[in-house]
C-alpha cells in the first residue's frame, strides 16, 4: 500500500517459473519473480533458492522510485568470498530475505523512510526472527541450548556433586565422632586402671573443655554468646545434672569394664520415657514397646557380666538420670535463649559444671590423691605417660562431645539416635578388643538385645515427633 501511494498505477505480480540466465550461466532452476509495474519504471527482483543472481533493472531518467532507492547506500554483511563477484547491486541485500521485498516480513511493517536503516539490522532481524541471513550463521537464542546440548549432564553433575560433598562431610563427622568417643574410652579407661580416682579425673576433664572454649573464643574460631545474668541462671540446672552424670560414669567405668557402663547406659530411654511422662509427655504404644527389650537386654547382661560391680551398676544408672534430667531441664529454662548455638551450650554449661564438681571433689576424695599420685608412678614406670593419658582423656572428652554437637546441627533428631546407637556398639566392641576384656555368650546376647531396643526407640519417637509436626 506504501509502494502504491508512491506510484499510483504499481502494479504487482508474483511468477515462479522455470528461468535461464545467460549471462551468468546459471543452472536452471525454479525462480521466484517480483514484478513492480509503474508507468515509468519496470523493476524486477529475482531470488534464487540456491543462489543469488543479479537484479535486472530498467529505468528511465524520471524513475522516481528508482532514484529514491539508488541515492542511499546500503553496507552489505560480510560474505564470502566466491559470492562477491556474484552480487553487482546494491540491492541484493533485500533479496536475502526470503522473497519479502526491501525487508518487510509478514510480522511488521517499516515505512519506506527507514530502508536505509534495514540493512544495518538485517543480520539482528535474520538471527533473532530465525530466518537465516545466506550465511549459515546459527540464531543467538540457539546458542545456549547449544551449549546445554553440548554438556547435557551438566545441570544432574553439579546437582549429584552437592549431595556427594554433604555426604563426605556427614561421613567425616560421624567419623570423627566415634573415633574420639574411642579415644576417650580407652584413655580414660587407663588411667583409672592405675590412679583410681574419678572425682579428680572428671572434674579434670570439664577444665580441660571449658580451656578449650577460652581458646576458641579468644581466637575467634567459635562465636562468643552473649552473656547475661539470666543465661547464667537458667544454665544452673542443667550444669547440676550435667554434673551429676558425668560423675556418675567416671565412677561406673572406675568399678565396671567399659563395655558393661555401655550397655547399661544404652537403657537411658527408659528414664526419658518415664520421667517425661510424669512431667506430662505421652507417648505412643510403640514407644513403650520399644523399651522392654532395652530392658529386658540390660538385665540380661548384668546378671552375666564377669566384672559386675554394684557400684558400677549403680553409677551408670545415676548416669542416665542426670543426663535425661538435664536434656529435660535444658528444654524448659532455655527457651529464651535460642539464638546460642549447641556448642556454646555446652561449653557454658562444662564450666559451670566444673564449679559444682571440683569442690565436691576435693570433699570426697582430696586426702587420698598424693599417695594414690605416687603409686601411678610406679605403675606407669614414666611420669609423661601418665600426664599424656590424663590430658588425652581430658581433651577428648570435649572433643567428642562437640563433634556430637555439630553432627546434631547437620543431620536430623533420627540420624543423630541411630549414629549414637551404633556409636556404642563400635565403642563396646572396640574397648573389648583393647583391654580384652572376657564376654560370655548370655552376655554379648543381652548387649545386643538391649542396643537393638535402643534402636527400635530411635524409630518409634522419630515417628512420634513427625506426628506431632504434621498436627501443627
Amino acid at each position: 500500500m506504501y509502494l502504491q501511494s508512491l506510484c499510483p498505477s504499481l502494479s504487482l505480480s508474483l511468477s515462479l517459473s522455470p528461468q535461464r540466465h545467460n549471462h551468468n550461466q546459471l543452472p536452471q532452476h525454479q525462480m521466484l519473480t517480483l514484478n513492480l509495474s509503474c508507468p515509468s519504471s519496470p523493476v524486477t527482483f529475482s531470488k534464487s533458492r540456491h543462489q543469488l543472481p543479479p537484479i535486472n533493472a530498467s529505468s528511465s531518467p524520471s524513475s522516481s522510485l528508482l532514484t529514491r532507492i539508488q541515492t542511499h547506500s546500503y553496507p552489505l554483511p560480510q560474505e564470502p568470498t566466491s559470492l562477491k563477484p556474484q552480487i553487482s547491486s546494491k540491492f541484493s541485500s533485500f533479496t536475502r530475505i526470503h522473497g519479502y521485498p526491501f525487508g518487510i516480513s509478514s510480522k511488521e511493517t517499516k515505512p519506506m523512510c527507514q530502508i536505509r536503516d534495514l540493512s544495518s539490522k538485517i543480520s539482528h532481524l535474520s538471527k533473532t526472527c530465525g530466518f537465516p541471513s545466506g550465511f549459515g550463521t546459527k540464531p543467538k537464542s540457539q546458542i545456549p541450548k547449544a551449549a546445554s546440548e553440548s554438556n547435557p549432564g551438566g545441570e544432574k553433575e553439579a546437582a549429584v556433586s552437592k549431595p556427594k560433598a554433604t555426604t563426605v562431610r556427614l561421613a567425616l563427622i560421624f567419623g570423627l565422632w566415634y573415633f574420639q568417643n574411642i579415644v576417650f574410652n580407652i584413655y580414660n579407661k587407663k588411667v583409672l586402671n592405675v590412679f583410681p580416682f574419678p572425682w579428680l579425673l572428671a572434674s579434670f576433664q570439664l577444665f580441660a573443655g571449658s580451656v578449650w572454649m577460652f581458646i576458641l573464643w579468644s581466637l575467634k574460631l567459635q562465636p562468643r554468646p552473649k552473656i547475661s545474668k539470666p543465661f547464667i541462671v537458667a544454665l544452673l540446672g542443667p550444669a547440676l545434672f550435667h554434673t551429676v552424670g558425668h560423675i556418675s560414669a567416671c565412677v561406673s567405668f572406675s568399678k565396671v569394664a567399659v563395655s558393661f557402663t555401655h550397655v547399661i547406659k544404652s537403657s537411658e530411654p527408659v528414664f526419658s520415657v518415664v520421667f517425661s511422662s510424669f512431667l506430662g509427655d505421652s507417648y505412643p504404644l510403640q514407644v513403650w514397646l520399644s523399651i522392654l527389650p532395652i530392658v529386658m537386654g540390660c538385665a540380661l547382661a548384668a546378671i552375666t557380666e564377669v566384672s559386675f560391680n554394684v557400684q558400677g551398676l549403680w553409677g551408670a544408672l545415676i548416669s542416665n538420670v542426670g543426663f535425661v534430667l538435664r536434656n529435660i531441664y535444658s528444654k524448659r529454662s532455655l527457651q529464651n535463649f535460642k539464638e546460642v548455638d549447641g556448642l556454646n551450650l555446652y561449653g557454658w554449661i562444662s564450666i559451670i559444671s566444673f564449679f559444682y564438681l571440683f569442690p565436691a571433689a576435693i570433699f570426697v576424695e582430696g586426702s587420698q590423691w598424693v599417695q594414690g599420685y605416687h603409686n601411678a608412678l610406679a605403675a606407669v614406670g614414666k611420669p609423661s605417660t601418665l600426664y599424656i593419658w590424663v590430658l588425652l582423656s581430658g581433651v577428648f572428652y570435649h572433643l567428642y562431645n562437640q563433634s556430637s554437637y555439630q553432627a546434631l546441627d547437620e543431620i536430623s533428631p533420627l540420624t543423630f539416635s541411630v549414629g549414637n546407637t551404633m556409636k556404642r556398639v563400635v565403642v563396646i566392641v572396640s574397648t573389648v578388643l583393647v583391654f580384652r576384656n572376657p564376654v560370655r555368650p548370655l552376655n554379648a546376647l543381652g548387649s545386643a538385645v538391649a542396643i537393638f531396643g535402643t534402636f527400635l526407640y530411635s524409630q518409634a519417637t522419630a515417628k512420634k515427633k513427625k506426628g506431632g509436626e504434621k498436627k501443627d
